[in-house]
């Protein structure tokens, strides 16, 4: 999942609350603070975004090929799921 493509989702989340940051470290923090931490979305979420963060940093600086397939693979999964619970949540948050 791009670190940018998901931030769209999570900013939106945020900006409902009228909350709006410009570092990808303070969105993450913001959504586990506002979002997991208060239960309003299943903790895992935020882990998502934790990972991902982590995996962008790597394949930033990292080596060539420093994020094997199964990795990219299983961040296409929770945007999908990302994509998912923010169709769910549309209206209620």
């Amino acid at each position: 999942m791009s670190i940018g493509v998901e931030n769209d989702f999570i900013e939106a989340f945020l900006e409902g609350e009228g909350l709006s940051f410009s570092k990808h470290s303070a969105v993450i923090a913001a959504f586990g603070r506002e979002f997991a931490k208060t239960q309003r979305v299943p903790y895992e979420f935020h882990q998502f975004l934790i990972e991902v963060q982590e995996l962008r940093t790597t394949g930033d600086y990292g080596q060539l090929n420093a994020i094997a397939p199964d990795q990219a693979a299983e961040q296409i999964d929770h945007a999908e799921k990302f994509l998912v619970l923010a169709v769910q949540k549309i209206d209620s948050i």
